[in-house]
């Protein structure tokens, strides 16, 4: 069996404060790609995970998001049978678009099946709470609205399914905290329509990484790109696009003059 991971892009965040206990409450518009990282299983004996793909080599140790996700799910599920992963990883590493997150919330979704699983209602959410504020949005990976840090969800459509999109990422990561941290401070008002709404983590994750302007700068200057802006933390960025061949010229002309930099043509699910 296999299962996408599929990636997450915040169309807007604004952060509204800042809690007693460090973490900060925001409003986000979350929306999904069509493409992603992919996890299969396979019978083993015990739990094992096995990572291939381009994005491979980022990510190493015992401590993998997945691997938390299936013990975590093997338990809850009294489980005593046992599955070989492996996870394509396809989309870079602490870039904004829920890797991780999507690819724990895929485990979930790929070992209910796998062992067939009939927990109560509720329970995969339970779980992909515990394990990070953008898992349970990744679980559904569907349009919606997260508020609190991000784990409060309220279905919604936004519109936009199927419209054409180009991730750009200049090749560099980013720590969530780390931009969290550089915040302003300053709440500059509630979440409406995603269209007219802004990314308040950008300006601190540009202070880090003054490449995602030019990012921005280059999808901004394409045909036809009808928003544009950083998703999550960074520092991947993205265009929503009238039609597929402007954002495939826009992704040819991109990667010619950036070769470094990472793209991916997709469609919001």
């Amino acid at each position: 069996m296999e299962e996408t991971a599929y990636a997450k892009l915040n169309l807007a965040l604004h952060v509204r404060g800042r809690e007693p206990d460090g973490y900060h409450r925001i409003e986000t518009a979350f929306a999904f790609a069509e493409d992603g990282d992919r996890l299969t299983v396979a019978e083993g004996e015990g739990i094992s995970l096995e990572v291939t793909g381009p994005f491979a080599g980022s990510l190493a140790g015992d401590d993998n998001i997945v691997l938390e996700a299936a013990h975590a799910l093997r338990g809850r599920g009294q489980v005593a049978a046992g599955a070989a992963l492996t996870l394509d990883k396809r989309l870079p590493v602490a870039s904004g678009i829920g890797g991780g997150s999507a690819d724990a919330a895929a485990a979930l979704r790929l070992l209910s099946r796998w062992w067939r699983l009939e927990l109560p209602d509720g329970a995969l959410a339970g779980i992909a709470s515990g394990l990070g504020s953008d898992v349970p949005a990744c679980l559904h990976s569907r349009s919606a609205r997260g508020e609190g840090r991000g784990d409060r969800l309220d279905f919604a459509d936004w519109g936009l399914g199927g419209a054409p999109m180009l991730l750009v990422n200049p090749g560099v990561k980013l720590s969530t905290r780390s931009v969290f941290e550089r915040w302003n401070g300053r709440d500059g008002g509630a979440l409406g329509d995603p269209a007219t709404g802004r990314n308040d983590l950008e300006a601190p994750a540009l202070g880090l990484v003054p490449e995602i302007g030019r990012v921005l700068e280059a999808l901004a200057s394409s045909n036809s790109a009808r928003m544009v802006r950083m998703s999550g933390s960074g520092a991947t960025c993205f265009g929503l696009f009238e039609n597929s061949e402007d954002r495939d010229e826009a992704g040819r002309r991109i990667a010619a003059r950036h070769p470094r930099w990472w793209t991916l043509a997709s469609r919001l699910r």
